[in-house]
C-alpha cells in the first residue's frame, strides 16, 4: 500500500441521529462509502448544525472503526466555509472538493491510489469512470440520486403521519427508472447472448444470489417482473472477477444476423443497469431508511416491486453487508412482491422538462422568429466597448500566467489572450482592494490566475467541476507563488460564499444563467462570456425565455430556434450565416440581460475586441 502524501480532512454535516442513520442523509451515504471502501485515509469531522451535540454521544453511537471528530462551523477552514458540505480539503490547503458526488468520487479515487488491489472500488465509477460525474442541473439521473431521493426520504421521515400516507413522487420515479430498458456500452453483444438463451428456452427467473444459485438455470424464487439470469451472470461475474463462460459468449449464425432492433432489451440488475456502481451506494442508505420507516408504519410496498428487488440484490454484493454492519444498518428481509401492472400508478410523478423539451428538435430557420421580435421593436443591441484597445503586457508577464502554458496552439493561445484582455479590462475597472472575485467554470484557470496575479489586493476563488483542469490551475498558481487564490472543485450549486464580482469565460449553455443567478443572489457584479447556446434548454431551475418581454412574444420552441442558430458562428461558415448567428447570439443574450435588469441590475451586452478572438465573442457586464 502506498503512503498517503498529505492528510485530507473530510467535513460532514450533522443534524441528528435517527435509528441507524446519521442525518442529513448525505452524511450517512459518505460514511457508508468509507466503510465499504475500508478507507481510513481521511480525518473525519462532523459539523453540528446546532451547538448542543455532545462529543461522547456522537462518537459512541456513530461507527465502530472510524474515528470521528466534532468541529463547529466557525472553526472550518475559510475555503470550506464557502461551500455546502460534504467537503474535503488537504490539511492547511487551499484546494477544496465539495458536494456529495464530487466528494464520493474523490474517496473512491484516493482509496484506489492508496491500494491498487482494490479494483472493485474503482469499478464503482462505472464505464469510463463517469458515474454521477455530470452535474445535477443538467443530468436528471444525478439530480435524482444526489438531491431528490435524499431530500424525499428526509421529508418522508419527518412528515406527520397524515402527510406520509403516500409514497414520495421521487421514490416512484426511481421505481419507474428501474423498469426502463438498460443501455450499456456493449449491450448489442449481451442482447444477442440473451436472445440465444431465450431461443434455447432458458428459464427467465430471478435466482437468489447465493453461491449455489448462480448456476445457470437454477432458480429459487420467481418474480412478477422476471429477470433473465444472463443479466445476473454478467453483473456478478464482474463483481466476482469471473469470466462469462465461452458457451454463453459464442453466438449462433442466425443470432449474429438478427437486426439490432429485433434484439430483446436488457433489464436492470442495479440502479444504473447491469453493474454495481456509486449510484447504488448513494441510494442504499436512503432507500433503506425509507423502507424501514414504511414497514414500521405498516405500509404495503406492493407498488415498489423493482425497488424491493434491487434492495435485496444489493445486499448480496460482496462487501455491502460488512459495510452495513460497521454502520449499524440492519437490513430488512423483504418478501417477494407480486404487483399487478395496473396497480402501479406513476401518474403523479412530475416528469420534469419532458413535455416542454419535446419540441426542441425542430426543422426551420430563425428568420420568422427574428421577424416576430423586430415587429415588436426588439433587435440585438450591443453597447460600445468601454476599453477596446486595452491589453495586458503579455511579453513581460511570467510564463505561467499566459494561457500558452497549456496544451494549445500558438494561434489559439493568442486568441485566448485577446479574450482575457476583454474580461480583465472590465474587472480591473470594477474591482476594489479587498474584493472577492469568483472565476466560475474556471477550467484551467486562465481568467482566475491572471486576475490573482494582476490584483494581489483581491481574493480570487476558482470554481470548476473537472478535477484535472483545476489541478492544472493549482500547479500554475503554485509556480507563481500566488497566496490570494483558492480552488473549489464543485458544481455551482455547492458554492454559497459571499463575493463582489463573478466572472466566467465561455460558460457553457445553462451554466451562464447559473452564474448570473449566483451573482444576483450575492448582489455581485458580473462579467461573463457565454458559450454553447445550442445546449440551452429548460431545466429544473431555469426556463426560457428568461425575461418578461421575450416571454410575451416568443414560445419556448421559438426561443430554442434562436439558441440553436446562435451557435452558427464558426469561421468556416459563409459570412451571411455567421451574421445571422451573431444576431441570434445578441437576441438570446438580450433576453438574459433584460431578465437581470428586472432584478435591479444594469446590464450591457458588448462584443469582445477584436471580434475574431472567438466565434462566441459576446460579453455581459452587469452591475447591481
Amino acid at each position: 500500500m502506498k503512503d498517503s502524501v498529505a492528510e485530507e480532512h473530510l467535513y460532514l454535516d450533522f443534524s441528528h441521529q435517527y435509528r441507524d442513520s446519521i442525518f442529513p442523509l448525505h452524511t450517512s451515504v459518505s460514511l457508508f462509502l468509507l466503510s465499504y471502501c475500508d478507507c481510513k485515509l481521511f480525518k473525519v469531522f462532523l459539523v453540528p448544525t446546532g451547538e448542543d451535540v455532545g462529543a461522547q454521544f456522537v462518537t459512541k453511537n456513530l461507527l465502530g472503526d472510524l474515528e470521528v471528530h466534532l468541529i463547529s462551523r466557525c472553526q472550518l477552514p475559510v475555503v470550506v466555509q464557502s461551500c455546502c458540505l460534504p467537503a474535503v480539503v488537504v490539511k492547511d490547503g487551499k484546494f477544496c472538493r465539495a458536494g456529495l458526488s464530487v466528494v464520493l468520487r474523490h474517496i473512491i479515487q484516493k482509496t484506489y491510489e492508496a491500494d491498487p488491489s482494490k479494483k472493485d472500488v474503482l469499478e464503482l465509477l462505472g464505464f469510463k469512470k463517469t458515474c454521477l460525474k455530470a452535474c445535477a442541473e443538467v443530468s436528471q439521473w444525478t439530480r435524482l440520486c444526489e438531491i431528490s431521493i435524499p431530500l424525499a426520504v428526509e421529508g418522508f421521515l419527518t412528515a406527520s403521519p397524515e402527510h406520509c400516507q403516500t409514497i414520495p413522487p421521487d421514490i416512484l420515479k426511481l421505481e419507474r427508472k428501474l423498469g426502463e430498458p438498460v443501455r450499456v456500452h456493449n449491450d448489442d453483444k449481451i442482447r444477442r447472448q440473451k436472445l440465444q438463451r431465450q431461443k434455447a428456452g432458458a428459464k427467465a427467473a430471478v435466482p437468489v444470489l447465493g453461491k449455489e444459485a448462480r448456476e445457470e438455470g437454477k432458480t429459487v424464487e420467481m418474480h412478477e417482473h422476471p429477470l433473465p439470469s444472463l443479466e445476473l451472470n454478467v453483473a456478478f461475474s464482474k463483481l466476482l472477477v469471473q469470466e462469462v463462460s465461452d458457451a454463453v459468449s459464442r453466438e449462433a449464425p442466425h443470432i449474429r444476423r438478427t437486426k439490432t432492433s429485433d434484439l430483446p432489451l436488457l433489464d436492470h440488475v442495479f440502479a444504473e443497469g447491469l453493474y454495481f456502481t456509486l449510484a447504488d451506494i448513494v441510494l442504499l442508505p436512503c432507500i433503506h431508511q425509507f423502507l424501514v420507516s414504511s414497514k414500521k408504519q405498516g405500509k404495503n410496498l406492493v407498488n415498489l416491486p423493482l425497488i424491493s428487488s434491487w434492495y435485496r440484490r444489493v445486499q448480496e454484493v460482496p462487501g455491502v453487508k460488512k459495510a452495513a454492519g460497521k454502520c449499524h444498518m440492519e437490513f430488512l428481509q423483504l418478501p417477494e412482491l407480486m404487483s399487478a401492472p395496473e396497480e402501479q400508478d406513476f401518474s403523479s410523478i412530475p416528469d420534469e422538462l419532458e413535455e416542454e423539451n419535446e419540441d426542441s428538435n425542430f426543422i426551420g430557420g430563425p428568420r420568422p422568429t427574428m421577424t416576430k421580435l423586430m415587429e415588436n421593436g426588439i433587435e440585438a443591441k450591443f453597447s460600445p466597448h468601454p476599453c477596446p484597445s486595452w491589453t495586458l503586457d503579455w511579453t513581460n508577464l511570467p510564463s505561467a500566467v499566459s494561457p500558452g502554458e497549456g496544451k494549445m496552439s500558438r494561434d489559439r493561445a493568442l486568441r485566448k489572450q485577446q479574450q482575457l484582455n476583454n474580461l480583465v479590462a472590465v474587472v480591473t475597472k470594477l474591482a476594489k482592494p479587498g474584493d472577492v472575485i469568483v472565476d466560475f467554470c474556471s477550467g484551467g484557470g486562465h481568467v482566475g490566475i491572471v486576475l490573482a496575479h494582476m490584483m494581489p489586493s483581491c481574493q480570487v476563488v476558482l470554481i470548476e467541476n473537472k478535477e484535472l483542469s483545476l489541478m492544472r490551475a493549482k500547479d500554475r498558481s503554485d509556480e507563481l507563488g500566488l497566496n490570494n487564490i483558492w480552488f473549489i472543485q464543485a458544481n455551482l450549486d455547492y458554492f454559497n460564499g459571499t463575493f463582489n464580482i463573478g466572472v466566467a469565460l465561455h460558460a457553457c449553455g445553462v451554466a451562464t444563467d447559473m452564474v448570473i443567478e449566483h451573482c444576483i443572489k450575492a448582489r455581485a457584479a458580473f462579467v461573463i462570456s457565454p458559450c454553447c447556446y445550442g445546449f440551452i434548454q429548460n431545466t429544473v431551475k431555469f426556463t426560457y425565455p428568461r425575461s418578461h418581454q421575450f416571454k410575451e412574444i416568443l414560445s419556448y420552441k421559438e426561443h430554442m430556434i434562436l439558441c440553436r442558430f446562435a451557435d452558427q458562428t464558426a469561421v468556416q461558415l459563409p459570412p451571411e450565416r455567421r451574421l445571422i448567428g451573431k444576431q441570434c447570439m445578441g437576441l438570446v443574450d438580450l433576453d438574459r440581460a433584460w431578465a437581470a435588469e428586472e432584478r435591479n441590475y444594469s446590464v450591457q451586452v458588448i462584443s469582445m475586441e477584436p471580434e475574431s478572438c472567438s466565434p462566441k465573442n459576446n460579453m455581459f457586464v452587469g452591475i447591481p
